[in-house]
C-alpha cells in the first residue's frame, strides 16, 4: 500500500520514517487490506472490535494521564479533548456496531483482554508513568495518527466495513489527528528546542514510537487469529 501524505506534523513524519518497515507492516497489514476490500472475515472483525473496546478504555486512561503530565493549559485542554473524542465518539462506534449484532456494552466491557492487547495497553501506560509527556506522546502517536492515515487511505472503499472506515476517514477524526500532530510538534519544541534530533532524548523517543508501532502490528495479528 502506498504511503499517504497526511498533515499530522513534522515530528510524526520523522518518527514514522524512523520506524522504517514496521510502519508499513502496521498500516499495510493484511487486516487493514481486508477492511478495505471487504475480505476480512466478520468473525475476525467482531473479535477485533471487542478487544479494541477494551483497548480504548485503557487508551482513554493514558490520555487522561497525559493531562497530569502536561506543562501548559494548552496541553491539558488538548489531552482532555482527546479523552472526550475517544470515550464519546470512537467507543460509540464499537457499541453501536456490536449492539446491532446482539453484543451489549456490558459484554464489551467484560471482554477478557488478549495477551497482545494487554501488552500494548500496559506499555503505553508504563511509558506515561515512568516517563514524561514526550514519552507518553511517542507511545500514543502510532495509534491515533496511524488510524488517521489508514482511514484516509481507505476512504474510497465501500463494502461491509464502510462505517468503520468512515469514522477514521471523516473530518472529525482527521481534525483530531491534525490537532494531536500539532500538539506533539509544540510539545517537542518546548522541551527539546527547534532541533530535537540533536537532543540525546531523540533516539529514545523514536524507539518508543517504534515499539508502539510493532505492538500495533501485533494487535492486527491478534485480530486475524481470533486469539
Amino acid at each position: 500500500m502506498a504511503a499517504v501524505d497526511a498533515p499530522y506534523g513534522a515530528v510524526f513524519a520523522q518518527w514514522r520514517a524512523a520506524a522504517g518497515p514496521d510502519w508499513a507492516a502496521y498500516t499495510g497489514h493484511d487486516f487493514v487490506i481486508g477492511l478495505g476490500d471487504g475480505s476480512l472475515p466478520r468473525s475476525a472483525f467482531l473479535h477485533y472490535l471487542k478487544q479494541d473496546y477494551v483497548f480504548l478504555v485503557h487508551f482513554s486512561r493514558a490520555w487522561a494521564l497525559a493531562v497530569t503530565k502536561a506543562e501548559t493549559l494548552e496541553e491539558m485542554r488538548a489531552c482532555a479533548a482527546t479523552v472526550h473524542a475517544l470515550i464519546d465518539e470512537e467507543m460509540r462506534l464499537h457499541i453501536e456496531t456490536c449492539a446491532a449484532l446482539g453484543i451489549s456494552e456490558a459484554e464489551l466491557f467484560a471482554t477478557q483482554e488478549a495477551p497482545a492487547n494487554l501488552a500494548y495497553t500496559r506499555y503505553v501506560l508504563d511509558a506515561g508513568h515512568s516517563g514524561d509527556f514526550l514519552d507518553l506522546m511517542a507511545a500514543l502517536a502510532p495509534c491515533v495518527l496511524g488510524y488517521g492515515e489508514i482511514g484516509a487511505r481507505l476512504a474510497p472503499s465501500g463494502g461491509p466495513y464502510a462505517d468503520w472506515i468512515a469514522t477514521y476517514a471523516g473530518a472529525a477524526y482527521q481534525q483530531t489527528c491534525a490537532e494531536v500532530g500539532g500538539l506533539i510538534d509544540r510539545a517537542v519544541a518546548r522541551r527539546l528546542g527547534n532541533a530535537p534530533q540533536d537532543s540525546p532524548r531523540w533516539a529514545r523517543l523514536c524507539a518508543r514510537f517504534g515499539v508502539a508501532t510493532r505492538l500495533e502490528v501485533g494487535f492486527w495479528d491478534m485480530g486475524l487469529s481470533g486469539a
